[in-house]
């Protein structure tokens, strides 16, 4: 499968997103004083990430390229925002961990299976709730007290619970996919070996 770009406005506001996470980044790390700017930011971004997607289901300017970057994009934004809000002390490091080993173990998954099967599984509806959970998950850190940032540990077990709860759905979407590609290919392999001619006898 080759992927290009569309000029589609989902796809624009995709790219959007993608370039914001940076100067997110660079406002969460900036201190107390852009904290207003950053959970607008913030904000925003999750806005044009719901957004993009409604315009491409209701005008039918869903892309190849939107329905694999879009959620790539996603997983950026959740991870810089985990590793920025743990360096300004506001998340305990076992939350950007988590996420970092998740969204890798999905990244490789997916690509092995591309690979092996040539099969690409999108974003469910239980990875897109995964993903609401982080966001208001983190939404709720930019108004919690310096002295209360204990409580991110607490916050953060509904989304990490939602998550593992995800992993199991996709593993059961993924495995009669795998299941389905390899008995096609075999049914394939055995259909070419009956047509081949049989040799003439000898002699």
């Amino acid at each position: 499968m080759r992927l290009r770009f569309e000029l589609t406005v989902p796809n624009i506001l995709t790219m959007i997103r993608f370039l914001a996470i940076p100067v997110l980044a660079y406002l969460i790390d900036a201190g107390d004083a852009y904290n207003t700017m950053a959970f607008i930011l913030f904000l925003a971004i999750w806005v044009t990430d719901v957004l993009d997607g409604y315009i491409a289901r209701r005008f039918n300017q869903a892309t190849e390229f939107g329905k694999l970057f879009d959620p790539l994009v996603d997983k950026l934004f959740q991870l810089t925002t985990a590793v920025m809000m743990y360096v300004a002390g506001r998340l305990p490091l076992w939350v950007p961990l988590f996420i970092l080993i998740k969204e890798l173990l999905m990244i490789i998954g997916s690509a092995l299976l591309f690979r092996k099967t040539k099969l690409v599984v999108y974003a469910k509806w239980y990875g897109k709730v995964s993903t609401v959970l982080f966001v208001a998950a983190f939404a709720s850190l930019f108004f919690l007290p310096r002295d209360q940032t204990q409580l991110a540990s607490y916050i953060f077990i509904i989304p990490v619970a939602w998550s593992l709860y995800a992993y199991v759905r996709y593993g059961k979407c993924i495995l009669p996919l795998i299941k389905k590609k390899i008995q096609a290919d075999d049914d394939l392999s055995d259909s070419s070996q009956d047509e081949d001619p049989a040799e003439p006898p000898e002699g």
